[in-house]
């Protein structure tokens, strides 16, 4: 039986390390613990094993902790392997045994590596935060990239708009009213011109994916995890690429993408935007948003959709004779990770950090599915008033599950600058002339709004001035300038 006393300990890298602190050779080590310097070289190089006795000897002769033997130096294998995976070192792939040899061999290499490294993404978030305030550039990432190109177009594609309003059209007119909606005209149209079936799999046969095209034998297959506003969406996206796909490539192709990653985001975000345009085809949903009140549960139901459909598609409502509320959109998970940032006008958070702790967006995982209000007051900033908007946010569930996520796992939270909420059913009820406020700031980060309990972070360009005979509401308290 293997136990802790019949292993072999092979400790040479360790005991190089220690003989060199110590300034002495091999030959005067080997003298000081009675062993031969053939023998110490062959410990040293792990070709032989350290005996109980040598341990024993080594603290003797030299006090030594025992326990400082068997262990590493500053930097230890997860933290070096997590520095190597940053993306910067892509196509290194280097083999574990590597960075177990230098961790052994060279600590202070991996020590100075890390350092280094930390150097290089503190520079890296300085430069990201240089890119939000307009001061500087970073590179983007895919996600980032596809974002901002987005965004650039105000969120609004109405060359896509005009394809799903004439293709919702054609639908009506080839399937009878009667039908049950959306669902059976795509799949007829899909059927009758592209040649192409759709067919709906238990989810132990789907694995890991909720919508997947097999290509050779011509079959959209969904998941049966999918609900009833997801699986219309999965095939009104199919029949977007069947019927304009040549369309959406030159988009792509248009935007000048920066490699082929991004310009295969950008390809779905693009379709997606067009799936969206034929469930909800611009005219029919901007009319039903202004004769509702905005109000999320009539246009669902109108529209056979989702809330989060419903609520991105509120984004985009940006035509310039039938423009809607300019809302911006953002989801969260509850871990805060930001995954939708879109808007149709301004947007009062940071491109790439978090949102404030302050707005109830966050909160709204306390209330699973109720709808949670909130008006917030931005900073002023670059000498320009702060703003105030008014927001409101509530849970979704996420598409698909791997069999870990929660119920409700995502929040979406709507806003619009304050001005137009009286054309909200959310905002009935509520003194918009003299309302309650919330002051909030951009991610920590890049605040200046002080003293404030909820920071997680100094501002990036203020130093920290704590003080150790005070102590402030704030965690991070900084100097004004």
């Amino acid at each position: 039986m293997d136990t802790a006393a019949d292993r072999k300990l092979f400790l040479g890298a360790r005991l190089k390390r220690l003989r060199r602190d110590l300034s002495l050779t091999q030959t005067a080590m080997a003298a000081d613990l009675g062993v031969s310097p053939s023998y110490l070289n062959h410990i040293e190089r792990n070709q032989r094993p350290v005996s109980a006795q040598l341990l024993l000897r080594l603290a003797e002769t030299y006090d030594v902790d025992l326990r400082s033997l068997n262990q590493g130096g500053a930097v230890d294998e997860a933290r070096l392997g997590e520095v190597l995976a940053d993306p910067l070192f892509k196509g290194l792939a280097l083999p574990r045994h590597e960075l177990v040899q230098v961790l052994e061999e060279a600590p202070g290499v991996a020590d100075a590596l890390l350092r280094l490294y930390r150097a290089f993404d503190d520079g890296r978030a300085k430069a990201r935060a240089a890119a939000e305030t307009g001061e500087g550039l970073v590179e983007a990432s895919p996600a980032e990239w596809v974002r901002e190109y987005i965004q650039s177009r105000g969120n609004h594609f109405p060359e896509l708009d005009q394809m799903g309003e004439a293709l919702a059209e054609v639908l009506a007119a080839e399937v009878p009213a009667h039908a049950d909606g959306f669902e059976p005209a795509a799949r007829q149209r899909l059927a009758a011109k592209h040649d192409l079936g759709v067919r709906t799999l238990p989810a132990e046969v789907m694995v890991e994916w909720t919508r997947r095209y097999d290509l050779h034998r011509r079959r959209l297959l969904l998941s049966e995890t999918l609900g009833p506003s997801s699986r219309a969406f999965a095939i009104a996206y199919q029949l977007a690429l069947a019927e304009h796909g040549q369309a959406l490539h030159d988009m792509v192709q248009a935007a000048n993408a920066p490699d082929g990653p991004t310009r295969s985001l950008l390809k779905v975000a693009l379709t997606n935007t067009l799936a969206a345009a034929i469930l909800m085809p611009y005219a029919a949903f901007q009319r039903t948003a202004e004769e509702t009140g905005y109000d999320l549960a009539r246009l669902q139901a109108r529209f056979g959709v989702s809330y989060e459909q419903a609520a991105h598609r509120l984004t985009t409502l940006s035509r310039p004779t039938a423009r809607g509320v300019p809302f911006f959109l953002m989801r969260v998970d509850q871990a805060g990770n930001i995954s939708k940032r879109y808007a149709a006008g301004a947007f009062p958070f940071s491109r790439f950090g978090g949102a404030c702790p302050r707005w109830r967006l966050h909160s709204a995982f306390r209330t699973p599915g109720r709808i949670i209000t909130q008006i917030i007051e931005t900073p002023a900033q670059d000498g320009k008033a702060g703003g105030r908007w008014f927001t409101f946010a509530r849970t979704v569930e996420r598409q698909g599950r791997d069999g870990y996520g929660e119920a409700q796992d995502l929040a979406v939270g709507l806003g619009c600058e304050l001005r137009h909420a009286h054309r909200l059913a959310y905002a009935h009820g509520l003194d918009l002339e003299r309302p309650e406020v919330t002051p909030i700031g951009p991610a920590c980060r890049l605040c200046h709004r002080h003293p404030c309990a909820e920071r997680a972070a100094a501002p990036i360009d203020r130093p920290l001035a704590v003080d150790d005979w005070a102590k402030s509401v704030s965690p991070y308290p900084f100097a004004a300038t």
